[in-house]
């Protein structure tokens, strides 16, 4: 599903890791999220940057982001057209 709105507020938090690009062969820090919009709870990935903008508790507005399945897992991701506000 692509073009995804959500505003949302984060009720998780998970320690930052480390993963290592396939294809480039880069590190990338990567943080999951779970949020909720009172209609239910979604994990939402956040990147590099994006891990510290947000914390516990926030409200986060995300526009024009994608939801895959990931290890049979539902989860939104921002991506390279996205964005995401802390608001």
């Amino acid at each position: 599903m692509r073009r995804v709105d959500v505003v949302a507020k984060v009720i998780e938090k998970s320690e930052t890791r480390e993963v290592r690009s396939r294809e480039s062969n880069e590190t990338y820090r990567v943080a999951d999220t779970v949020i909720s919009d009172g209609t239910g709870t979604i994990k939402l990935v956040l990147w590099n940057k994006q891990i510290d903008q947000v914390n516990v508790d926030d409200t986060v507005r995300i526009e024009n982001g994608y939801i895959k399945s990931f290890r049979e897992e539902i989860q939104l991701n921002v991506g390279r057209y996205g964005t995401l506000t802390v608001e």
